[in-house]
């Protein structure tokens, strides 16, 4: 494994291959400052009402109908 700093071990690669290196080190620090979002799961329960009418199975048939997928 190359021990060298990273600023030199790109040196030594294509001017293609740095490119590359700088839209992953840009991807990464994107990533990085992107406030994260919590799943939101407000959802959840809005069905009770039908679990007698229905099963689970059916139900998710029918949601994906409602939803017009």
């Amino acid at each position: 494994m190359d021990t060298r700093p990273l600023s030199e071990l790109v040196k030594d690669l294509s001017p293609d291959l740095q490119s590359e290196v700088r839209q992953f080190v840009e991807f990464l620090q994107w990533r990085r400052q992107r406030p994260r979002r919590r799943l939101k799961q407000d959802w959840a329960g809005a069905l009770r009402d039908l679990r007698d009418q229905y099963t689970s199975l059916e139900l998710q048939r029918l949601s994906t109908e409602w939803r017009g997928d």
